[in-house]
């Protein structure tokens, strides 16, 4: 096959280079002269003939083989800035503009939240992530991203792998890093028999809570997370802000966003992220799909102190968005939707006109959408918060804040 050589242009939402054609060429930076064959619309193995003043030394080992980290090639500064420049895009795409604020950064090693792969094998086990744009496991020895006791939880994990997969199957370890300890929960392996409630609990004393499928295996420890002041006993697999100084930097502006409101809705709430520390200032009326995570935040708050009334609905918001006349009761929201965005709901705010709105966001392009809707209907977009604590990946993440024009923003 003839080899190709192309320039590229720019970095697409995935980050891969983006040659004219297009053609999409990964682990690339833009003004990189690349050679390669291409099949289809791909270059999947460039040789970097120019490379870009951009390009740095990957940290990991890994890198080139493992799809956890698409951007580790590029330089800091770079990746802050492009990661801005997707989110002003996707606005521009609606004829949007906003006051950008410096991006906030997660450090290395301090994922608190992640999900690792395992495979048995004739010889042992894999686990690690998957490589990129595949379902072949790249076993990792160390990790960049990944909190410590992650990294060094990694032998236990082959082992569960040996005992409890299968050869035709990978097992997935939900991981959280909580005050308590490990909370794992597993899919994917053999039916939880006899023999693996026998066996499993030989790992105590490295996972704190241990979860198959939808049964228990054991609880040695609680599991505890810390919202503000509020302690709360996460069910498995719950969710959790990727790190701690993510969830620290979209609280704050969150704070920042709903100064002046008196009584909060918070609208895909989850286990209580933002509800629980907006608690101690607002009384707040939290809205989740899932029971057991609004079951999380309930039992939180009843034994919570120095916090005003949390109340709580269990309502797919997608099926069944709060209505106006529901929400007219609320002078602020903190809308914290899935990748799909909140269009429904969000048309449902402008009828009430709720006149402050904190929307955090892990898809541009869905706020973007769900922004114009908010815009169109009255409201100011006051500034937006990049936040990056996927590092390294093109994942990113933002919050925003909204009023109505008779309010100054905060």
């Amino acid at each position: 096959m003839t080899d190709t050589q192309l320039t590229i242009h720019r970095l697409g939402h995935h980050g891969d280079g983006v040659a004219p054609g297009p053609v999409f060429v990964p682990l690339t930076l833009p003004g990189e002269v690349v050679e390669g064959a291409v099949v289809g619309d791909r270059m999947e193995a460039p040789r970097i003939v120019t490379p870009s003043a951009q390009r740095v030394r990957p940290p990991c080992a890994h890198f080139k083989s493992c799809g956890g980290c698409g951007l580790m090639h590029a330089a800091d500064d770079f990746v802050a800035d492009w990661k801005s420049g997707v989110i002003a895009a996707a606005l521009a795409a609606h004829n949007l503009t906003a006051p950008m604020r410096p991006i906030a950064i997660s450090q290395p090693r301090t994922r608190r939240r992640a999900t690792l792969a395992g495979r048995r094998t004739k010889k042992g086990a894999l686990v690690g992530f998957h490589a990129r744009l595949s379902d072949v496991i790249v076993p990792i020895a160390d990790c960049h991203v990944l909190a410590q006791p992650f990294v060094a939880l990694l032998p236990v994990l082959a082992e569960i792998t040996q005992i409890g997969g299968s050869r035709a199957g990978t097992l997935a370890f939900a991981l959280t890093l909580t005050e308590t300890g490990i909370d794992c929960a597993v899919s994917g392996g053999k039916p939880l028999d006899a023999g693996l409630l026998t066996t499993l609990p030989r790992f105590r004393d490295r996972i704190a809570r241990l979860t198959w499928g939808d049964e228990p295996v054991y609880t040695e420890a609680a599991p505890r997370l810390s919202f503000g002041s509020v302690q709360l006993a996460p069910p498995p697999g719950a969710f959790l802000q990727a790190t701690a100084e993510g969830e620290a930097a979209l609280l704050s502006a969150v704070v920042e966003a709903l100064s002046g409101a008196s009584k909060i809705a918070d609208l895909f709430a989850g286990c209580g992220t933002f509800a629980l520390p907006l608690a101690t200032r607002f009384p707040v009326h939290a809205v989740e799909g899932e029971p057991a995570l609004t079951a999380a935040l309930l039992q939180a708050a009843r034994h919570a102190h120095g916090i005003k009334s949390v109340t709580a609905d269990t309502r797919d918001l997608f099926r069944r968005p709060l209505l106006a006349a529901e929400l007219a009761q609320f002078d602020g929201v903190v809308i914290d939707p899935p990748r799909a965005g909140a269009e429904a709901q969000v048309a449902q705010i402008v009828a009430a006109q709720t006149p402050r709105i904190a929307m955090v966001s892990c898809n541009p392009v869905t706020f973007a959408r769900d922004a114009a809707v908010l815009i169109q209907g009255g409201y100011c977009l006051n500034w937006v918060q990049p936040v990056d604590q996927f590092r390294w990946s093109p994942h990113v993440e933002l919050a925003a804040s909204f009023t109505r024009p008779h309010l100054s923003p905060a």
